[in-house]
């Protein structure tokens, strides 16, 4: 197998850096929070097409699937095409949807987390098509929707309902420029205690939950301590993000309370171990708390509604895997020097590519993790075109991979 011409495809990626800027300037003037993501997905859909994918379709759910090719090795990309929103206008030095560009820089809401991922993945199907880069593989590209509100959702159906089952996973979350081969995980937990109300006069009459659920808050934050690190993926940690609680009145003792907790796991930790931790509490037992995950059940843009617990396990696929050093070998002969090879921070869908479903997963894309969710979010152009070159030239290198291993054994 011969191998491509890495000058010729970082050549045309250069050239489509204006198609790819606008291309990502109309997505982010669409806005696209989970769950009304249609706007979006039927620009991109209309792009794909445009650029010469051979089959394009939305599924049930809403995600826009482009394929090309018809080989034996199925090879997919992600991009979720949801955004969270934008909070407070304040914040923001520029309308984050109008967005902004000068020669280095493109401005909005979803620019890098993740609308410009879709943009340099579909102008790499474009480079495969006009420089003859297929081979015996299929490529998926997919743009996915309800990630903000729930990672991993779309993969989930993907897999389970419409039988898409790749040998890999690209995806293109921000990775500033490397390599990422996994993330921690994450749940999000709910503890509830009861109390009995009585009159604020007479605070003893009663049970008051309020004080209750404070002597767990303390030993919640203390637990956080004590979690376990992971020399790759790093500490598991556990913040209380969200406080609600019941009451006749404001003179009156509380009746009921509840916390939300996000808990992040590493390597090692499960569902079951992270509920027990907080089950097993003192204060937790004394209340008699319950702590029970959290379900997801929005309906997506187009009205399907799939349940799902809210846990999403961490993953990670090993350095010497034939994924990962795909992803370095073509980094390497694009770019003439080593790549950084790392994890991301925040959470992926690979906590069901991977994590669930154990299909390796791996990570490079525009923009830095950083311009995730904050005021003034921007990616690169030169990442835009980075990442399309890579895209291009990745499946070739793997299956050259592939071609080297066998040998190997063949010799063996």
């Amino acid at each position: 197998m011969s191998s491509p011409d890495f000058t010729q495809i970082k050549e045309l990626a250069q050239h489509y850096e204006t198609d790819m800027t606008r291309f990502l300037r109309d997505m982010i003037r669409l806005p696209s929070e989970s769950c009304h993501e249609k706007a979006v997905v039927e620009r991109i859909k209309a792009e794909m097409e445009k650029v010469g994918f051979d089959e394009v379709d939305i599924d049930p759910m809403g995600n826009v699937l482009g394929s090309m090719g018809s080989g034996k090795h199925l090879i997919a990309m992600d991009a979720h095409v949801d955004t969270v929103g934008v909070g407070n206008m304040e914040n923001w030095e520029f309308d984050p949807y109008q967005g902004f560009e000068d020669d280095e820089v493109i401005g909005g809401r979803g620019a890098s987390d993740q609308e410009g991922g879709m943009a340099s993945m579909v102008y790499a199907g474009k480079i495969i098509k006009e420089l003859g880069l297929g081979g015996d593989y299929t490529l998926l590209v997919v743009g996915t929707v309800q990630e903000e509100d729930c990672d991993g959702l779309c993969w989930q159906y993907l897999i389970k309902e419409s039988g898409w089952k790749p040998e890999f996973v690209v995806s293109t979350e921000p990775t500033d420029g490397g390599i990422y081969r996994g993330q921690r995980g994450r749940m999000e937990i709910k503890v509830s205690v009861k109390g009995v109300s009585s009159h604020g006069s007479a605070p003893e009459r009663g049970d008051n939950a309020i004080f209750k659920m404070g002597r767990i808050l303390g030993e919640l934050e203390s637990l956080h301590g004590r979690l376990k690190t992971d020399d790759f993926l790093g500490k598991g940690s556990l913040t209380v993000s969200e406080i609600f609680y019941t009451s006749p009145s404001r003179c009156a003792v509380a009746d009921g309370c509840s916390v939300s907790v996000d808990r992040r796991l590493t390597t090692g930790e499960d569902k079951a171990l992270a509920l027990q931790q907080i089950r097993d509490l003192p204060a937790a037992k004394s209340a008699d708390a319950k702590v029970t995950m959290y379900t997801y059940d929005k309906p997506s843009y187009t009205g399907l509604i799939y349940p799902t617990d809210c846990y999403f396990p961490a993953w990670v696929i090993p350095g010497d895997h034939v994924v990962t050093q795909s992803a370095v070998a073509t980094y390497k002969s694009l770019f003439g020097e080593e790549p950084r090879v790392d994890k991301w921070t925040f959470s992926t869908n690979g906590v069901s590519i991977m994590g669930m479903f154990g299909i390796p997963c791996i990570g490079f894309g525009p923009g830095k993790e950083s311009e995730a969710h904050a005021p003034n979010e921007k990616t690169w152009k030169a990442d835009l075109v980075r990442c399309a070159a890579f895209y291009a030239a990745l499946p070739l290198t793997y299956l050259q991979k592939l071609d080297d291993r066998e040998q190997m054994t063949d010799d063996r």
